[in-house]
């Protein structure tokens, strides 16, 4: 059973929304050591559809000397939630329809390796309600912004989580990985 592995790039205040706020701080490469390391033990990609369409242009013409994640985005299968299908393609994607909590068990009983995630906010919210989610790991960064969607939003239901991995990096952000308390 593959088990489902978040990455979010957050602030402090808990927004997740187009993460234009991270190009203040420079990539640290030990970041994308931590970040590889999620990926290496997937087997699929699983996004949300507008995440899905920002990633597609954007990977699917990058090449492993422009980005060493990329065989990874590219030669994986993705499958894509949304009540429409995705309208950009990218080589080895699926449309798995409208967000259901079923396909998506269906989908981690079928992929032997884990299951990458990345961005998607309204998917991730949705599986975290639904306690699907295995891991969380959140790159927080030392920032505030004053508006824009939420990881965990007003109002969503108190979920306690145990850490797995917690590491800081030169540029300030701090990685926090995170199970589902009890796991």
């Amino acid at each position: 059973m593959g088990a489902i592995r978040v990455h979010e790039f957050i602030t402090l205040g808990g927004v997740i929304d187009t993460p234009t706020w991270t190009m203040d701080f420079p990539f640290d490469p030990e970041m994308g050591e931590a970040i590889g390391g999620i990926m290496g033990g997937s087997g699929a990609i699983l996004l949300g559809r507008r995440t899905f369409e920002m990633f597609a242009p954007a990977w699917s013409t990058r090449t492993s000397d422009q980005d060493p994640g990329a065989p990874f985005m590219n030669d994986t299968p993705k499958y894509v939630v949304g009540a429409t299908p995705a309208s950009v393609e990218w080589a080895h994607s699926e449309s798995v329809g409208a967000y259901d909590p079923v396909t998506i068990q269906r989908l981690k009983d079928s992929v032997e390796a884990g299951i990458y995630v990345s961005g998607s906010g309204t998917l991730v919210r949705a599986m975290l309600a639904d306690g699907l989610v295995d891991e969380l790991h959140l790159f927080v960064y030392p920032v505030t912004v004053g508006t824009g969607p939420r990881l965990f939003p007003e109002g969503a239901s108190p979920r306690r989580l145990d850490l797995l991995s917690c590491d800081s990096y030169h540029n300030g952000v701090v990685h926090l990985g995170y199970h589902p308390a009890g796991d």
